[in-house]
């Protein structure tokens, strides 16, 4: 005769057996909310442009909101997904900038386990994370000199003739993106995106290799961009636009009372006209305390070929932690542009995470 295990059991036991088994189900999965807003007040001003006095979004890190999660496959491999959405704090605006896509900083599913991780869509490429990595200021479009001279394309009226930004954006679209298991403090990173057809001409591939050891850190990145994204600088912005390259080193060093950052490298565009960029970044940041840190990053961005310009850039911060999510700062940016006005930022502002 058939029993099922069910009947076999008494309610009580059955509702405890059904508990475990959620929970075992939960511990297997899970899906996390997350996310970051920074408003910042004060006088925003690039080179030769006017002063603007403004409340602004995302000046030391570009406010998101995200969703990610993973799903244990068993065998030591799992599931990973990732969906993350910019948005303008000050406006409650979509996007980094009006035409911007929803989910621009991230959105791709995934597998990992002993080999690495691999993943498909849309994600961060190796080159922008080497530059974040190894800057005080970390991914701050608005303040850092390194994400400035590398990668915003807002920097004053000289950016029509001076055009440092790389092609491609800081994220990049329709990739698969592959990292390696660490070995000691010493790991990969390797993206390669189609084109996809428009005027994009074929695809964008890149690579780093970071290494974390001790006190020491350092980075090798490069990459080869045919293909556009929705943010950065645009390829029809070069007559015969036919590729662009691009490498950077970086290394940094923590002496306990301060730690050293320095940064340099090149983008090349191969146009009608070839338009070579140079760019170098030395910076601090100094412990104040348990909870404040002071910040300083010097950038020179210089572009050779057709018009030449040098773009200089200072910026010295104070960063104070009220806690493990939630931190206060105040900046000072001096802009300068060869032929514009020097630029002058002052700003305090609020940055909390979730």
């Amino acid at each position: 005769m058939h029993f099922s295990f069910e009947a076999r059991l008494r309610p009580a036991a059955f509702a405890a057996l059904l508990a475990l088994a959620a929970g075992a189900a939960h511990a297997q999965s899970s899906v996390s909310i997350y996310g970051l807003v920074d408003m910042s007040a004060g006088q925003f001003q690039n080179a030769g442009e006017a002063k603007l006095k403004r409340v602004q979004s995302g000046n030391l890190s570009t406010s998101y909101l995200g969703f990610s999660g993973t799903e244990d496959l068993g065998g030591g491999l799992k599931a990973t997904f990732a969906l993350e959405s910019f948005f303008l704090a000050d406006t409650g605006g979509a996007g980094r900038f009006g035409p911007d896509v929803f989910w621009a900083r991230a959105s791709n599913v995934g597998i990992a386990g002993s080999f690495g991780s691999l993943r498909a869509g849309r994600a961060s490429p190796p080159l922008f994370v080497s530059t974040l990595l190894f800057n005080p200021f970390g991914d701050s479009f608005g303040f850092s000199p390194s994400i400035r001279q590398w990668y915003n394309n807002a920097k004053g009226a000289g950016n029509a003739v001076f055009q440092t930004p790389l092609i491609g954006d800081s994220g990049w679209s329709n990739g698969v993106f592959y990292g390696t298991p660490k070995f000691g403090g010493l790991s990969a990173n390797v993206a390669v995106t189609a084109g996809e057809g428009g005027v994009n001409k074929g695809p964008n591939y890149g690579a780093n290799v970071l290494y974390f050891g001790g006190p020491f850190s350092a980075t090798l990145a490069w990459q080869h961009v045919e293909a556009n994204g929705p943010g950065g600088n645009n390829l029809t912005n070069f007559a015969g636009f036919d590729h662009q390259e691009a490498w950077q080193l970086g290394a940094s060093y923590d002496f306990g009372m301060v730690k050293l950052f320095g940064q340099y490298g090149q983008i090349t565009t191969d146009a009608t006209l070839e338009v070579k960029t140079k760019n170098a970044q030395v910076g601090a940041s100094v412990p104040v305390g348990a909870a404040g840190a002071v910040l300083a990053s010097y950038g020179e961005s210089k572009r050779e070929g057709g018009v030449g310009r040098l773009n200089k850039t200072l910026t010295l911060g104070y960063d104070h932690n009220l806690s493990k999510r939630t931190d206060l700062y105040a900046i000072y940016m001096s802009d300068k542009l060869t032929g514009f006005d020097t630029g002058n930022t002052y700003a305090i502002g609020l940055r909390h995470k979730f």
